[in-house]
């Protein structure tokens, strides 16, 4: 019996499929949703920026050796192959002659890598232009599905709002790391070997050893990820349904992520922290004696007067700088899988989201399946 004026407390409303699927993207899980085609969500997304592309290599039908009658026929005659090509493609799927696919599938994907290479060869005999071309657009697709097909920007979403809580974790491990990071690298840093390394090395030599430091960070990281899926997976009950692989990869690039956004960002701090403390205490003099007779003192970035002194901000100063920054980078993604500091704090964290994110996909299946009864 209702007490009259008294309000009804409603349960909350159950979820359907599609805010779980809206849960999914949110949590940069986006092939979860079963429904998830790259030809209906990821490349027929991109058909405008596919169409640009496709136009623009009508370039590849230009000679500078031609006379400009000749280019323009050149380009005509191009366009006529690309709208021909265009034209089959969609008669051979029974669209309209001209019609945009609303289904981006083989055949359009393979006019798109094809069909431009084919005009180097046609006007010119380039067959390395062409080459280049088609390997050009099939790294243009790749890109596109890496960026939508694994919902790249919903991930970097998910990371930046949880990165100063998680950065609070691996302030936490940074501090356990600091005392030998700090010591090897103040002594490495006012050491004129250091100094005579990196100062002079080619910018060339610098990417080259950047990358190397970034390959090796990548692979401590990414040796760990399939045992934090297993983990992640085994304390929830999947039922008949276990991760497809790419649903395997889409939750390692999530970990793998939010942990790379944190060494990035570690990594930025300590070369920070050189740059401002290199620019106190590395004077000319000093630079002089480290650097030898052909450093020339004029060349300076940036140059302030304080309290009667002057300081510099050097080219030398950032790649010494940023040598440290890229080793100590290193080390910290080494202590970030050994350190159970670590673990505790952030990565049990971001599991626990994720392990959220699997119960949510156990009842999405099961409400699937009801409703394909």
């Amino acid at each position: 019996m209702s007490v009259p004026g008294e309000q009804r407390l409603d349960a909350e409303p159950a979820l359907t499929q599609a805010d779980y699927v809206r849960r999914f993207h949110r949590a940069g899980l986006p092939l979860f949703d079963e429904d998830f085609s790259a030809s209906t969500d990821v490349f027929n997304r991109a058909v405008p920026l596919l169409a640009l592309v496709f136009i623009g290599e009508m370039l590849g039908a230009i000679q500078l050796e031609w006379s400009l009658a000749g280019n323009l026929a050149a380009l005509a005659a191009a366009l006529a192959i690309l709208l021909g090509a265009m034209g089959a493609v969609n008669a051979m799927r029974g669209r309209a002659l001209f019609s945009r696919p609303r289904h981006v599938q083989a055949p359009e994907l393979a006019a798109f890598v094809l069909v431009p290479a084919i005009l180097p060869l046609v006007f010119g005999g380039q067959t390395t232009s062409a080459l280049v071309t088609a390997g050009a657009n099939l790294l243009v697709l790749g890109l596109i599905y890496a960026v939508y097909g694994y919902g790249l920007p919903s991930i970097l979403r998910w990371v930046f709002t949880r990165l100063t809580g998680q950065l609070r974790s691996s302030f936490l491990l940074l501090a356990k790391a600091v005392p030998l990071v700090m010591i090897f690298g103040l002594l490495a840093f006012l050491s004129d070997e250091m100094w005579a390394v990196f100062a002079g090395e080619p910018d060339g030599g610098l990417v080259m050893i950047g990358a190397l430091f970034l390959l090796l960070g990548c692979a401590f990281l990414i040796a760990r990820l399939p045992r934090e899926v297993r983990m992640l997976e085994a304390g929830v009950e999947t039922g008949s349904q276990p991760l497809s692989r790419r649903q395997w990869r889409n939750v390692g690039l999530v970990l793998f992520m939010s942990q790379a956004m944190q060494v990035l960002t570690v990594t930025l701090m300590v070369a920070a922290f050189f740059v401002v403390f290199g620019v106190l205490a590395i004077t000319e003099p000093v630079r002089e004696s480290f650097l030898g007779p052909g450093y020339d003192p004029s060349e300076h970035l940036i140059e302030l007067s304080l309290f009667g002194s002057d300081y510099q901000l050097t080219v030398e100063l950032l790649k010494v700088a940023g040598a440290l920054a890229a080793f100590s980078g290193l080390y910290f993604a080494v202590a970030m899988l050994t350190d159970s500091t670590y673990r505790e704090e952030f990565l049990d964290e971001v599991t626990a989201e994720l392990r959220q994110t699997f119960c949510d996909r156990v009842e999405y299946l099961r409400l699937r399946g009801e409703a394909g009864d």
